[in-house]
């Protein structure tokens, strides 16, 4: 495997996925603001999608493939026998999940958003669209099985496009904005849960090369099906922390109006990049890493290790710096339009800026998680993780009344960072993890190249100044033209101070 094509290919499909859903989000900016109608969409939103980002983004993996790579290791049969008992009790267990939480909606949707309970329209619109939506949960959570197991064969590629039907589907609705009115949000739910089951047909015909579908509700517990749902929801909650996180943000945040729009609009930002400097490369290297750890070559597991963690730091390290640098003008720039009003664009930009100085450890809880996976453990994670959520939880709530939706940001920032460096502690005090002879200089280089970047960013943005106010028609090619050539420069510098090797572009792992 090499890594850096493996997590190109998986950040390819996924940025097209990530600038589609910009796309979408541009258009739901125009059409609904940070209206009523736009908040109770965005809770109903928020529920699948932070499934999806649970179970898709590597969550399911980290459980699943270990697991699933161990019983491939022992023979074929073996392992269609362990996917066919996890997939059947998965199936059944979702399928009851989601008609009991279909049932009691109106007590599911007061305890995600609290805030509403008081405004009638707004929480009974809420209902009825999170009712809607909600079936896009299993249909997601089937789609990270066949996914799970498309990774494990280190097939990346169908699993990472799958994502972009749903935004394919949700710009075809709102390409039709005008017409439908307020009647749109419907439209868009009802389109979440399509999409869902499209992704399960696309990605069945991909998996089926690997493994064919087998309904058999004459379940046995096997021991190793026992192993992978013990792991399942420690890595859940332990891989999905950041989401998990932002969530109870936007319960929090439901206390004050149009927060929770604040609060999606700087959350779709930085995924953009968390999207590659983390989730994908958590994704890629734990089914070789799983096996190096199988087999004990240590050498491997300290060489995939370390340039993960290189990798991880080179995408996120120039993205915190210039999501801080220009967060009012990106705002602007990608939503600044319509019903987004400019001081939508202030309170959004502000929830960005202190977003933006979690991404680096957002990005290494998803790498260090996956070393612990690894080795097959998933309770370690999900103890900090816990901690973790706890410290946001009783930031936020602590602070709320006093700052308002902006702690929500500075709490999740300041919660994941305490959990990243505690699971690098814990790596490196159970001697799983440790440095090769060139990683502290390549960082050095990382960090000079980005802070280097950083200044010619604020150059530009400085001098296209009035081109990105919020009035301006043509600020989004100004930020475009911004960024190219900030990447531009930071790719260029690291590539002659040597931050980046070409040799790695072939490395095999």
């Amino acid at each position: 495997m090499n890594l850096i094509k493996s997590t190109g290919t998986f950040g390819f499909y996924t940025i097209i996925s990530r600038i589609l859903g910009y796309l979408r989000d541009i258009l739901i900016a125009i059409f609904l603001g940070t209206s009523l109608i736009a908040d109770a969409f965005f809770v109903a939103f928020r529920i699948p999608n932070t499934f999806r980002r649970l179970f898709a983004e590597g969550t399911f993996n980290a459980a699943f493939v270990p697991s699933y790579t161990s019983e491939l290791i022992k023979g074929k049969t073996k392992s269609k026998n362990f996917a066919d008992q996890i997939f059947n009790l998965l199936f059944l267990s979702l399928l009851v999940l989601v008609l009991v939480i279909e049932v009691l909606m109106p007590l599911f949707v007061s305890l995600i958003a609290p805030g509403f309970i008081e405004d009638t329209k707004k929480i009974d619109l809420a209902i009825s669209l999170t009712r809607i939506t909600f079936p896009f949960l299993m249909f997601v959570c089937i789609a990270s099985f066949f996914s799970a197991i498309l990774n494990s064969h280190n097939k990346f590629a169908a699993a990472s496009a799958a994502p972009i039907i749903l935004n394919l589907i949700l710009i075809g609705i709102l390409l039709f904005g005008k017409l439908l009115d307020d009647h749109i949000v419907y439209y868009l739910s009802y389109g979440v849960s399509i999409a869902g089951f499209l992704q399960i047909i696309f990605l069945y015909h991909y998996v089926k090369k690997f493994y064919s579908l087998k309904f058999d509700f004459n379940i046995k517990l096997t021991k190793p099906v026992k192993i992978f749902f013990k792991k399942l929801l420690p890595s859940i909650f332990s891989s999905g922390v950041t989401q998990i996180n932002i969530l109870i943000g936007t319960i929090i945040a439901s206390f004050q109006a149009s927060a929770v729009s604040y609060l999606y609009y700087a959350d779709r930002i930085y995924q953009i990049n968390l999207a590659i400097a983390g989730i994908a490369i958590g994704v890629v290297v734990l089914p070789q890493l799983s096996k190096y750890v199988h087999t004990r070559k240590k050498n491997q597991i300290q060489l995939i290790q370390n340039k993960a963690l290189e990798l991880s730091m080179f995408l996120s390290l120039p993205a915190t710096l210039a999501l801080m640098i220009g967060s009012a003008e990106i705002v602007s720039a990608l939503f600044g339009y319509g019903s987004f009003t400019e001081d939508s664009v202030n309170n959004s930009a502000k929830a960005l800026y202190f977003f933006a100085l979690g991404l680096p450890a957002f990005a290494l809880i998803k790498v260090f998680s996956s070393f612990f996976f690894a080795n097959q453990n998933t309770k370690t994670p999900f103890y900090i993780s816990l901690i973790s959520v706890f410290l946001n939880i009783s930031i936020s709530l602590y602070y709320f009344k006093d700052i308002g939706f902006i702690i929500i940001p500075i709490a999740t920032s300041i919660s994941s960072w305490f959990n990243s460096i505690v699971l690098f502690l814990l790596l490196k005090k159970r001697k799983l993890f440790s440095f090769n002879n060139v990683f502290f200089l390549k960082l050095f280089k990382i960090i000079f190249a980005s802070i280097s970047m950083g200044f010619v960013f604020n150059y530009f943005i400085t001098i296209f100044g009035d081109k990105l106010v919020y009035d301006h028609n043509l600020k989004l090619f100004y930020l475009i033209l911004s960024v190219v050539l900030g990447l531009m420069f930071y790719l260029v510098l690291s590539f002659f101070i040597k931050a980046f090797n070409s040799k790695d572009l072939k490395l095999k792992y």
